[in-house]
């Protein structure tokens, strides 16, 4: 299964992200191609702790059963997601400004490693071992990317 802690995959997403471009087309979803990047940020600072939002209320009655589903196969993220309020963008953004970030979070994350990842529950799916992050890392930025056919 990849895993964003494995070299090649981490540089695979590093050259996916230089692919995107700003008037990159939408295949699904509502945000445009900054605010995705923007949204992807977000969701790497829930890995590393620095953001840390409440827990669902519908996380803890399903993120378990849906945590086991998403970390068992290589099949990728669902179109149209829900996402947690505190990584919904709605704001225009700069799309140079917000690739430039995400690629300084996916470098900094592949750097520190596993040891980087917080123990604070994921918002939905609760306690993620580092192993379980490095997957959903993955398979969340693989979604976004794949949203705008990079």
């Amino acid at each position: 299964m990849k895993h964003f802690f494995d070299p090649s995959v981490s540089e695979e997403l590093r050259r996916r992200l230089e692919t995107m471009r700003p008037d990159s087309e939408r295949q699904w979803g509502t945000m445009s191609p900054a605010q995705a990047l923007a949204h992807c940020s977000a969701a790497m600072q829930m890995v590393t702790g620095e953001l840390r939002p409440p827990r669902a209320f519908v996380g803890y009655l399903f993120g378990g059963f849906v945590k086991r589903m998403v970390m068992a196969n290589d099949e990728p993220l669902r179109r149209n997601t829900p996402t947690a309020r505190e990584l919904t963008i709605t704001d225009m953004r700069d799309f140079e400004k917000e690739r430039a970030t995400l690629l300084a979070h996916v470098n900094a994350l592949a750097a520190k490693g596993p040891s980087a990842c917080t123990t604070y529950p994921h918002a939905f799916f609760g306690r993620m071992t580092p192993d379980e992050w490095s997957v959903l890392v993955y398979k969340h930025l693989d979604h976004h990317l794949r949203q705008f056919g990079a």
